[in-house]
């Protein structure tokens, strides 16, 4: 690593960041509404994106610090492996497909601003939406705390807080202030900001891949000598394990692994709270099914993104922290100003999601903790508020992962909050469908799964440490089981129906169900806030879409 502060580098940085600063705090003004002080205009952006904002909104949501520094340092740490992102990024727009729009149209009939609302209305338990929603806040800190990463190794590269030899205070004080930005324009604009600092963020990023997938080969001599050198230091023993350090294709051993992180990471991705509120932020239903056929494009983005590890490896490029890997590649191989566009790309990639998901997490809390549990009768100006509060909150939890977990690992975070989102699926994607399974089932499925799935995720060892945040694990006299998320997850689906076969055999009680089967495929009639922009012509077609009939049809078990 390079000594001394790149100076060039960082003023790049700077005007970059402060370039999306201003834009964050300028867009509370951008399509500004009457009714401002309401959860739906600062959680949801007033429910009125159409197709063009939604695909940068949902790429900045999902394409994150996860894809820009973890993906690349799994690649270049442990080869192959690491490629489980491409495939699940793949996985999960066919499924998405067929039950987002589903989930739109509900909540826009009845108000719903969370993925709790809707557990609360289709089954009638407060207690299910309250386990949903402290999932879902639980879940979204590590996540939040990879995209603080990604600005920490960022900030480490230029030179900027110091060497690891440094006082705490000094050099975390860069990602601090950071941190203090984000949390003022999130606490500003709501959704808006995030939405509006996505276009720079993606435009950004895809200027980096394009001259790194071109310019970095060549100076390297061309992917014939990457992929060699890769492979020759994939071969060579890793002194802590004694086994090779990794390969260019998984072993026979590692493909189930890899084929259940795939799988298990597809499933989650869209439980998450901040995927959900980027969904929700639409005006209508048509548009989550443009982009379900849209967001593909990224993981042509996200494949390229993975070559760097290779790229990291054939450029020599020695760290002891892989999420430093693609940051130092990028200061050794491009001039310092392109360098520090580099940097802006990461950092701001990191600030979009990192935005989202405190949104997101915040009106978990306000409106399925605060409102059902603390204050029934809260006004709207009153939850715009708390939520207000709550998100500088939840970025705080996600800086106390950052500063006390084991960052040597950084995507171990993502799949960490994926083993508990993905306890939501069967209440989230079932009630969707059907309403057959009994709430008090789904609820001991979820408890099972969670503690499952912690205390699997725990005993996983890091290079250094013990930590939340394992990948795969195994149970004595089964072998190999692959990622603790799916594991857990068939064992939480196993008792929810187990147990929903024994409470409908004893007549337990069910919840009311306040939705009807029309309910989940309309796209027309009143919508649930005001908004000054007219319905695309094409979203008022959708009502007669024959998918929807198909829909309503399948809805038998309502």
């Amino acid at each position: 690593m390079n000594d001394g502060v790149n100076g060039v580098a960082l003023a790049v940085f700077i005007f970059f960041f402060v370039l999306v600063t201003a834009m964050g705090f300028l867009a509370a003004r951008w399509r500004k509404a009457a009714n401002e002080h309401s959860l739906d205009e600062w959680g949801l952006g007033g429910r009125s994106f159409g197709t063009w904002v939604t695909w940068f909104l949902l790429g900045g949501d999902l394409y994150t610090a996860y894809t820009f520094v973890a993906v690349p340092a799994a690649i270049y740490a442990a080869g192959a492996a690491g490629f489980f992102a491409v495939p699940y990024t793949i996985l999960v727009y066919p499924l998405i497909f067929t039950f987002l729009p589903r989930l739109w149209s509900v909540s826009h009939k009845h108000g719903y601003v969370t993925t709790s609302d809707f557990v609360r209305g289709r089954f009638g338990s407060k207690g299910l939406s309250l386990a949903v929603a402290v999932t879902g806040i639980l879940a979204t800190m590590p996540y939040i705390a990879l995209q603080l990463v990604g600005i920490q190794a960022v900030l480490d590269v230029m030179g900027v807080g110091g060497g690891e030899d440094t006082n705490w205070f000094v050099k975390d004080l860069p990602l601090l202030i950071a941190f203090g930005v984000l949390a003022a324009y999130t606490y500003s604009s709501g959704l808006r900001a995030p939405a509006l600092i996505a276009f720079v963020k993606d435009t950004l990023i895809y200027l980096v891949i394009a001259v790194a997938i071109i310019y970095i080969p060549i100076k390297l001599g061309g992917f014939d000598d990457i992929f060699a050198k890769a492979s020759e230091a994939y071969s060579e023993t890793n002194p802590a394990t004694g086994a090779p350090r990794g390969s260019l294709v998984p072993g026979e051993a590692g493909q189930w692994t890899y084929a259940t992180l795939a799988l298990g990471s597809a499933l989650a991705l869209f439980m998450y709270p901040h995927s959900i509120t980027a969904t929700l932020s639409s005006r209508s239903r048509e548009v989550i099914r443009r982009n379900t056929t849209l967001l593909p494009l990224y993981s042509l983005m996200l494949g390229l993104l993975a070559l760097l590890g290779f790229m990291a490896i054939a450029a020599g490029v020695e760290v002891s922290n892989g999420q430093l890997a693609i940051p130092q590649l990028f200061e050794n191989m491009f001039p310092a100003w392109f360098a520090g566009v580099a940097f802006a790309a990461i950092g701001i990639g990191a600030l979009v999601p990192a935005a989202i998901m405190s949104i997101a997490a915040a009106n978990l809390f306000t409106r399925n903790i605060y409102k059902d549990f603390i204050k029934p009768d809260a006004t709207p100006a009153q939850e715009t508020k708390v939520s207000k509060v709550v998100s500088l909150l939840v970025k705080v939890g996600a800086l106390a992962f950052v500063l006390t977990m084991d960052k040597t690992v950084a995507i171990n975070f993502q799949l960490l909050g994926g083993i508990w989102i993905l306890q939501t699926f069967p209440a989230l994607v079932g009630g969707l469908f059907t309403r057959w399974f009994h709430r008090w089932a789904l609820l001991a499925g979820w408890a099972v799964g969670m503690v499952y799935g912690t205390v699997a995720a725990y005993g996983v060892a890091s290079p250094t440490q013990k930590h939340f945040g394992g990948s795969s694990g195994e149970i004595p006299g089964i072998g190999e089981i692959g990622y603790i998320g799916l594991t857990a997850f068939v064992i939480n689906a196993l008792v929810t129906i187990g147990l929903t076969f024994v409470l409908k055999a004893f007549k337990a009680p069910e919840g009311i169900d306040e939705t009807r089967p029309q309910d989940y495929t309309a796209d027309a009639g009143a919508p649930v806030v005001s908004t000054e922009l007219p319905l695309d012509t094409a979203d008022t077609a959708d009502t007669a879409d024959t998918a929807d009939t198909a829909d309503t049809a399948a809805d038998g078990k309502h």
